[in-house]
């Protein structure tokens, strides 16, 4: 059976993904982006902040609707066995993905001193996950994620000795930190994967709603995003619970609102999860009556997500060497091994913001073509490896 796209998650997908760019050509080609968090208010400014916060959408987006895509595939395969033997394969493949081709794209360091756990080893987590879990309904599926986003900012406060057996298992699954693999390298857990577990089991219990008319499940995926951001709104107000920092009067209005809004991604808080996804459900409902070339042009890149994955992270790291080489340093300068993305440390480098946008929007432009070269070719081919990209 031929699955039937939904143009919606294309879109919302290709959306995030575009503003994904933006994160990435930021982190490797902005002048302070090794030594200035943009988030952080006493050095931060608006624009920079912003910056890096509009990109907070991208990966909830993308674990979420990895999710949907899971259920939109398994209701289409024969059996519980199909799809579960779809998934644990997946789950696999995205595993070795991370830790080869996605780590040494990051990085460009042959000696693999750094591996680092985030959004694509993510993903085939909770594949792993949803393969156990298929013979539960999705209603019960999705409880499991709610009860997951609400209460695993509860994690840091039980009292668990320092040391223990207990912690020290538990805390890769909830909380990001370096660990020490050898003398010369570290794994990095940067996306804890239970917290984003819970996103992902939502956005497979959600996939039933896709059944629903287009009319009737546009007003619901709409009054779903509102109620989120109203009590996104209403939590955080409360200033109690909900992120493991609390917002603070600043020294005028727009940075009390930039506290306001300045949620934990790492791991996704509660209140992280209600503003973003909250956010993307308002995208999918109006992208439900989207049409005209924007639409077209940004759903290229939706339907062929792990290819664009791939193909803008070694444009970027390309492109990042190459403004290297004009700044005027050489080759032996290059740090491939701290982390740094190849960039020379200690000696300031890159590109002031307004020319990370410019870099941004010709990394899009160039992957638009090999990107809807690739969607025509995946959908015009049935070859068992094109599901894998």
């Amino acid at each position: 059976m031929v699955m039937k796209r939904i143009y919606s998650i294309d879109f919302t997908r290709g959306l995030v993904m575009i503003i994904m760019a933006l994160d990435h050509v930021r982190d490797m080609m902005h002048v302070h982006a090794i030594d200035q968090s943009p988030t952080n208010l006493s050095t931060t400014t608006p624009a920079l902040f912003f910056t890096r916060w509009i990109t907070y959408l991208c990966a909830p987006t993308f674990v979420f609707l990895a999710g949907t895509s899971a259920y939109i595939s398994c209701k289409n395969k024969r059996d519980v066995s199909q799809s579960r033997k779809f998934l644990l394969e997946r789950a696999l493949w995205l595993m070795i993905l991370e830790f080869t081709l996605v780590n040494f794209g990051i990085f460009f360091d042959l000696g693999f001193h750094r591996f680092i756990f985030e959004v694509i080893a993510t993903i085939g987590f909770g594949f792993f996950i949803l393969a156990l879990s298929l013979k539960s309904s999705s209603k019960a599926i999705g409880m499991v994620g709610l009860l997951i986003i609400f209460c695993h900012d509860l994690v840091p406060i039980i009292p668990l000795r320092e040391g223990s057996i207990i912690k020290l298992v538990l805390a890769p699954f909830f909380d990001p930190g370096p660990f020490l693999v050898t003398p010369h390298s570290v794994f990095s857990m940067s996306y804890p994967p239970i917290p984003w577990l819970g996103i992902m089991l939502i956005g497979f219990a959600t996939g039933k709603l896709f059944d629903m008319p287009l009319a009737k499940r546009k007003n619901l995926f709409l009054q779903i995003g509102l109620g989120a951001l109203f009590m996104f709104a209403i939590i955080r107000f409360i200033n109690i619970y909900g992120d493991p920092g609390p917002w603070s009067t600043q020294k005028n209005m727009l940075y009390t609102w930039l506290s306001f809004i300045n949620v934990a991604k790492y791991p996704p808080s509660l209140l992280f999860c209600l503003i973003t996804l909250g956010s993307m459900f308002i995208m999918l409902s109006f992208s439900e009556i989207a049409s005209g070339w924007f639409f077209k042009f940004v759903s290229a890149f939706g339907k062929v997500p792990l290819f664009y994955f791939l193909v803008h992270f070694y444009l970027i790291h390309v492109a990042m060497l190459g403004l290297m080489f004009i700044q005027g340093f050489t080759w032996p300068q290059m740090d491939f091994a701290s982390g740094t993305f190849g960039r020379p440390k200690g000696i300031q480098s890159g590109l002031s913001l307004w020319a990370i946008y410019f870099i941004w929007i010709g990394v899009v432009l160039v992957l638009y073509k090999p990107c809807q070269w690739f969607g025509k070719y995946k959908a015009d081919h049935d070859q068992w490896w094109l599901k894998f990209i």
